[in-house]
């Protein structure tokens, strides 16, 4: 009986391990939960495209956009939309401020719409591909650096981009601008 007992506990914990994979590739067919990484892998890619492609100024592209937050953080695009050729080299700016007086690491997930314009949207660089450390009040300020593919097909006019920043569990610090306390020591004779 204590056999098949460590062997089905065996079983469940190798089960566990095998679920993240299996997790990765479901995501990976269906396009759900598209994360940053995907865009990293890609980004030697955009940039080989982007010098080799011409732009196309007999239609432009309205390119919105959007963000979220999950978080103790305020996060927004510097503008709310651009009008760009396809093959044209873009950059928009997003604001991220920590209004916490802690340090706190986050992420920040894109997403597109519509869904099958990702595949045209290219990003040479992008805040996204990495987490980023804001100390307690910071505000920083970062580009995304785009260009869409003039295989776009035509009957997109706009696309969406919207960035959800979400914070890394587990990563919150100490509070920076805590001020030293003076230690309190006993007077002589008490």
């Amino acid at each position: 009986m204590m056999g098949k007992l460590l062997m089905v506990a065996i079983l469940m914990f190798g089960f566990g391990f095998a679920l993240v994979p299996f997790y990765e590739k479901i995501c990976e067919i269906t396009g759900i939960n598209v994360l940053a990484r995907k865009d990293k892998l890609n980004y030697a890619e955009a940039r080989e495209f982007a010098r080799s492609t011409q732009v196309d100024t007999s239609r432009s592209i309205t390119v919105e956009f959007d963000a979220n937050v999950q978080g103790s953080m305020v996060f927004k695009p510097k503008v709310a939309h651009m009008k760009v050729h396809p093959g044209e080299l873009a950059t928009v700016t997003y604001e991220i401020v920590n209004v916490t007086k802690q340090n706190l690491v986050g992420q920040a997930i894109p997403s597109y719409a519509p869904r099958h314009s990702a595949s045209h949207f290219k990003k040479l660089e992008c805040f996204c591909f990495e987490q980023q450390e804001l100390k307690g009040s910071e505000r920083r300020e970062f580009p995304v650096v785009f260009v869409i593919d003039p295989k776009l097909p035509s009957d997109i006019a706009t696309i969406t981009l919207s960035y959800t920043f979400f914070e890394v569990a587990g990563h919150k610090s100490a509070a920076i601008s805590a001020t030293p306390r003076a230690a309190s020591t006993p007077k002589a004779g008490s």
